[in-house]
């Protein structure tokens, strides 16, 4: 695995791994979600190392890249095309998770002659998904738990354990297998640390100003031939609201009934065989 520094157009470094093989398959980039969180797509990364070369990244504010804004769509895009430039690439197939997702249509949006395909993975999530997906993380912790998670969520400051604490009771919601949950979460909290918290607060104002919501008919217009989402039922964010978007993108949805926000940790056999599915297929033209 290579990892390196590559610099931006205003000084700022990013964190990237390269894997794989080029292969006759597209390159494939992988986008993490958060905002705010490190890159944590490795295992889905050694899914696909054997078809083609994959690239990965901490995005912009989080991890070992440059922590300094701004964090807006617009940068976070430019970082991306600056990316395949130096990676020599004119065309990938974009991958994005949760927040990725959301990513990766805005950069399909803004360059949709970079981007030979855009797999979707738990996500993005539109419509009236937030009500709905509050309630399921809600009836999954006990009321010890969501009164413990309130009282963190409500501190200004908090230690490393309390931090730790709070990360994990935010997370382990995310799991249909309830049995392991709390040590996947916890697991989690440890690691995929520090949180860019005003990242995640920048991009969230800029993502209202430019709700992606409303520019789903000029997505559908042009999503690449072959893009698919795959998202799990267990979810506490609707799988329905994934299915829905589906439609109004005319693209495959694939729901699978015993994963949740996170598919590759709960399915990871028929989560494997999607998306390599999905990255393989040929271009058309």
């Amino acid at each position: 695995m290579a990892m390196c520094m590559v610099g931006m157009d205003d000084d700022a470094t990013l964190r990237t791994w390269t894997t794989g093989l080029r292969r006759s398959a597209p390159p494939v980039v992988l986008l993490h979600g958060g905002p705010g969180l490190p890159d944590y797509l490795q295992a889905v990364a050694q899914m696909l190392d054997d078809v083609t070369v994959v690239h990965r990244y901490d995005q912009r504010g989080t991890g070992r890249s440059c922590w300094d804004g701004p964090h807006t769509l617009a940068r976070h895009i430019a970082d991306l095309k600056l990316l395949l430039d130096g990676w020599g690439h004119e065309q990938v197939v974009l991958v994005g998770h949760s927040y990725g997702s959301d990513l990766a249509s805005y950069f399909t949006l803004a360059h949709p002659e970079r981007v030979a395909r855009l797999v979707h993975l738990a996500g993005p999530f539109t419509g009236n998904w937030r009500e709905p997906c509050k309630a399921t993380e809600v009836s999954r912790r006990t009321y010890t738990q969501q009164s413990r998670f309130e009282i963190l969520d409500a501190m200004e400051v908090r230690s490393e354990a309390e931090e730790v604490e709070f990360l994990a009771l935010a997370w382990f919601t995310d799991h249909a297998d309830r049995r392991r949950a709390w040590r996947w979460a916890l697991e989690a909290a440890r690691i995929r640390r520090p949180i860019n918290y005003s990242m995640n607060s920048q991009l969230s104002v800029d993502k209202k100003a430019d709700p992606l919501d409303a520019r789903i008919d000029e997505l559908r217009e042009v999503l690449p031939s072959g893009s698919m989402i795959i998202g799990g039922a267990g979810d506490p964010r609707p799988a329905d609201e994934l299915t829905r978007l589906g439609t109004r993108l005319d693209c495959d949805v694939a729901i699978l009934p015993e994963a949740g926000h996170f598919p590759w940790l709960e399915a990871p056999g028929r989560f494997r065989s999607l998306l390599r599915s999905a990255v393989e297929q040929p271009i058309p033209g």
